[in-house]
């Protein structure tokens, strides 16, 4: 099994905030602002408010409206919009990204963990805010058991057809494609194959009192592969995740594998 540490949703540069982890320990990844998609802000839903509703308290001088499109994608929450009965999580991926995914080999049966900039969010007297004082840090939100990788753009399935990379303006685009979930994990059968995780510790990437990018990862890292790192990026301390690149490949061990699972199943 290949595990992809995937780097998704808000940060500085794109959505200008961290996503929050909400006070009952959803992580709720924002996806990334997209004029060019045709979801809305507006029209993704977490329980009783739309994603605008979360922006907008959280950051009330955003420059974003609640008509501005995103790029939903992972899509890994059923209840975000009215979905066909045979859909499964999806990710869409193309370009160098998808380039790099398939140099490396990642297909049926490899396992996306999906990593953002997040901060703890509360009730404040007039709604939702990111707690004082709170560090923005990286953590784990999801993931994604692939089932199947559809490289063909007439090839996607009728319930595909909403998602981001089966429009119009990627057909000509290199390497697109979409990954669609198992129907359930192959190690975790009682799970589905793809989903969003709640908060717990373990899925804390950034190192307590380190900036976002300086990793607390296991000893067992030391022994596997990840793609745009080398030894090097092991510090005194610390783990230096690479400041660019979006999908970072791991060429799993048994324990890197018993790592995941962990985080999944406590989550």
């Amino acid at each position: 099994m290949r595990i992809i540490l995937s780097r998704k949703g808000f940060d500085a540069q794109y959505g200008g905030q961290p996503s929050p982890i909400l006070p009952d320990g959803a992580l709720l990844s924002l996806p990334i602002p997209e004029p060019r998609d045709t979801l809305a802000f507006e029209d993704l839903r977490h329980g009783e408010h739309t994603y605008w509703d979360i922006i907008r308290s959280l950051h009330p001088a955003t420059k974003l409206s609640g008509a501005s499109t995103c790029h939903l994608d992972p899509d890994l929450d059923r209840k975000v919009l009215p979905r066909d009965p045979t859909w499964r999580p999806l990710l869409g991926q193309t370009g160098a990204a998808q380039g790099h995914l398939a140099k490396c080999g990642v297909g049926k049966g490899d396992l996306f963990l999906f990593f953002g900039t997040f901060r703890q969010a509360e009730m404040g007297d007039d709604g939702l805010v990111y707690q004082k004082g709170a560090p923005v840090v990286h953590l784990i939100f999801g993931y994604l058991e692939v089932g199947e990788v559809v490289d063909q753009f007439d090839a996607f399935r009728s319930e595909m057809h909403y998602h981001a990379h089966a429009q119009e303006r990627f057909r000509e685009m290199k390497n697109n494609c979409i990954y669609r979930a198992s129907e359930q994990l192959s190690f975790l059968p009682e799970r589905p194959g793809g989903g969003i995780l709640n908060f717990h510790q373990g899925l804390q990437l950034t190192k307590p009192g380190f900036s976002k990018s300086r990793w607390q990862l296991p000893s067992c890292f030391k022994e596997v592969s990840i793609s745009y790192h080398t030894s090097n990026s092991f510090r005194p301390g610390y783990f230096q995740s690479a400041a660019k690149g979006q999908e970072f490949v791991i060429t799993a061990n048994e324990k890197v594998k018993d790592w995941a699972k962990r985080l999944i199943a406590n989550g």
